[in-house]
């Protein structure tokens, strides 16, 4: 089924509004939710909805919470997320992060125990927007233990997002928006939702043996999500988990905290203006662009892309054609909208 994002944001405001959320909150949560379906990131949009609601009524997820500041040393500052409702808690250490760069040149956030903070490439997309260069790094402590190490065969890393943003005076900012493994888990799940298969390649059952079914790798008994490109995505998700886990305080991935989904996220944030002009940094940015572009292609029906542009050209046919939501996304959104007496508009 195909619906407009206009209509998704009003219904995921409602649901949340239902559940407790106040009229900021739910703004936000349901501008960034679709968004992400907009983007072409459905395994981090209204899919969600019905997980985070059952967070929230099990209280490991909680509303309307403000970031509380544990360390300021100025432009290096650790904040607690208190288990509030990712998409509101990363957008408000976000606008801390740009305040901090735009006083000092650079600031470091580290976020710990924020709630699922939803597509990371908001965050990046949020920075450049400001004018910022950032990086972010993010792990999931407990609940997200999902990757088994390079060789191995049990999970002991989570997914281990790295996003990293370069603004630009063009259509759309540079943005890097990926994970330290083969698929994100709600890539799986939406897979499973559509009766669909995964790429070859990027699960294994128990036993480590390659699977592409969804239902194998959820169990039980479940098994794991492998690292990208063998080795050194293990050793890029280690170092993740050092910085968003280790380095916030909010733990690396935990067996002991399994019961609570927690999300660390370690985010440098710099003001260009202050290394270069403006107009050296944006002509630099636009040249290297082109050359790149102009390589010659292995295809000449193929076209060179560049980090973002995906996201870019998807949310403007999305936005013109519609979002399409599997019939089971459908009906567990359904089912979340009559828990909360709110009518979910899906059948008018």
């Amino acid at each position: 089924m195909i619906y407009q994002a206009d209509f998704l944001v009003d219904l995921t405001r409602r649901i949340f509004q239902a559940v407790g959320s106040n009229a900021s909150e739910a703004e936000v949560v349901a501008q960034r939710l679709v968004n992400a379906n907009l983007s072409g990131h459905d395994s981090h949009g209204v899919i969600r909805i019905p997980t985070y609601i059952k967070w929230i009524q099990e209280d490991k997820t909680r509303l309307n919470q403000t970031i509380d500041i544990e360390t300021d040393n100025g432009s290096m500052v650790v904040i607690d997320g208190k288990f509030g409702l990712g998409q509101s808690i990363g957008q408000q250490a976000m606008e801390l992060g740009i305040d901090r760069a735009q006083e000092h040149g650079v600031a470091v956030i580290a976020l710990k125990d924020s709630a699922h903070l939803g597509r990371i490439g908001d965050w990046p997309e949020m920075c450049a927007k400001a004018g910022m260069v950032s990086v972010h790094f993010v792990n999931t402590s407990g609940m997200g233990n999902l990757v088994a190490p390079y060789g191995a065969i049990e999970r002991r890393l989570s997914a281990n997002p790295f996003a990293a943003g370069v603004p630009t005076q063009g259509e759309f900012p540079l943005i890097l928006d990926m994970s330290a493994c083969t698929i994100a888990e709600g890539k799986i799940r939406v897979a499973l939702h559509a009766g669909k298969q995964v790429p070859e390649g990027c699960i294994i059952d128990s036993e480590g043996n390659p699977t592409t079914d969804p239902e194998t790798f959820y169990g039980p008994p479940a098994g794991s999500i492998l690292p990208i490109a063998g080795h050194k995505g293990y050793a890029l998700s280690m170092i993740i988990e050092m910085m968003a886990g280790a380095l916030t305080g909010g733990s690396c991935t935990n067996p002991d905290r399994a019961h609570q989904l927690s999300n660390g996220m370690l985010s440098i944030i710099m003001d260009r203006s202050k290394l270069q002009s403006e107009d050296y940094f944006f002509n630099e940015v636009s040249r290297y662009c082109e050359y790149v572009k102009s390589a010659k292609l292995m295809d000449e029906n193929n076209k060179i892309l560049m980090p973002g542009e995906i996201e870019h050209n998807t949310r403007a046919q999305r936005r013109a054609d519609g979002i399409e939501l599997s019939q089971t996304t459908i009906d567990m959104i359904q089912e979340t909208c009559e828990s909360l007496d709110v009518s979910s508009g899906f059948n008018s």
